[in-house]
């Protein structure tokens, strides 16, 4: 019995010196730890924009005030050929996100229509119903098909770079077209990305997150000062 008591010892103290170490990270990192996240920057104030829909609607940037607005271009020959990778944009942000909730600060996309060549136009039945074809689960308030000139919202500049570039490397031979523009319920531009890669859209969709995190903190802190 004794050699038995002496023997379970040793195996307990060889536990303690292999787990130890793990069990006291695992306490560490659990034990008061704050959640820390990285906040999108903040690249100016975006013009206030209006758009008419598919319907004749008016529309304007006050509409969304409550909500995330995720800004992109498509043009009618999509699905088949377009400024920014459709199937990526429909599968790894409108599937992807909670794109259905109310809540603010919840997402909206607003696309507006262009001729391929920049120039917007006024027939945007087409991609309207190109939409409800092609996207599973498709709404119209959700994500909103523009008829208006979006040169004037992709009208940032920074350490003089516009996003209103032109050459013969982008679609159409404007940049802009190609662009996503991420806005918070505040109208602040927080996010700009090509739409033109997986890997790209996939930030995209990870920057969404991120601002939904940040108003899940502030939502959090707010209720704590109450």
């Amino acid at each position: 019995m004794k050699d038995i008591l002496i023997r379970l010892k040793k195996v307990f103290s060889i536990l303690i010196v292999l787990i130890g170490p793990a069990l006291i990270l695992i306490f560490i990192s659990t034990r008061g730890c704050k959640h820390k996240f990285k906040e999108l920057d903040y690249f100016g104030l975006a013009e206030n924009y209006t758009f008419f829909d598919s319907q004749g609607q008016e529309h304007s940037s006050e509409e969304f005030k409550d909500h995330t607005v995720l800004i992109n271009v498509l043009q009618p020959s999509c699905p088949y050929d377009c400024s920014i990778s459709f199937h990526h944009f429909n599968h790894l942000i409108y599937q992807k996100m909670n794109y259905k909730s109310n809540e603010k600060g919840s997402l909206r996309i607003i696309t507006f229509v262009t001729n391929g060549e920049g120039e917007p136009i006024k027939d945007i039945s087409s991609i309207q119903q190109m939409l409800f074809d092609q996207v599973e689960g498709y709404d119209p308030k959700v994500w909103m098909v523009a008829s208006g000139e979006p040169k004037k919202l992709f009208n940032f500049s920074q350490n003089n770079s516009s996003l209103l570039q032109e050459g013969d490397e982008y679609y159409g031979g404007h940049a802009f077209q190609e662009l996503m523009l991420l806005l918070d319920k505040k109208n602040n531009l927080r996010m700009v990305l090509p739409g033109n890669s997986e890997g790209l859209v996939r930030r995209m969709s990870e920057s969404i997150a991120l601002l939904k995190k940040e108003y899940d903190k502030k939502s959090i802190e707010y209720l704590k000062t109450e």
